[in-house]
């Protein structure tokens, strides 16, 4: 079992910068994946970032690609997204999560959410 919890959200202007983290407990972290995901009202959840185990190799959803950047502390077993250049359409819930896999296996694991706002 994991438990994840997110904090950082807020409220910002539009061009402004949050940083969101996720705290993990339970696991062993750095045996998880992690990804970023979203929620805006109405519409679906959608993937933003992932972050392999050891913090190599990361992805992006085409919408953050250039503003936003995932990172991880496995010492202190933490997940992070720096998001910058924030826009309205950037206003969702923000959830994490992890996986047991790097690639191609499903979230397991999800935090409860941390709500960002991006006023124009």
């Amino acid at each position: 079992q994991v438990q994840l919890v997110e904090s950082g959200g807020g409220s910002v202007q539009a061009g402004g910068s949050l940083r969101l983290s996720c705290v993990a407990s339970g696991r062993t972290f750095s045996n998880w994946a992690m990804g970023w995901f979203r929620q805006a009202p109405g519409k679906e959840r959608e993937f933003v970032a992932h972050i392999v185990r050891s913090g190599e190799d990361t992805s992006y959803a085409d919408s953050v690609k250039g503003r936003f950047t995932i990172s991880r502390d496995n010492a202190k077993n933490t997940a992070y997204l720096q998001m910058n250049i924030l826009k309205p359409e950037d206003t969702a819930v923000y959830y994490c999560a992890a996986r047991d896999g790097d690639y191609g296996t499903p979230y397991k694991y999800w935090g409860q959410g941390t709500q960002v706002t991006v006023s124009s």
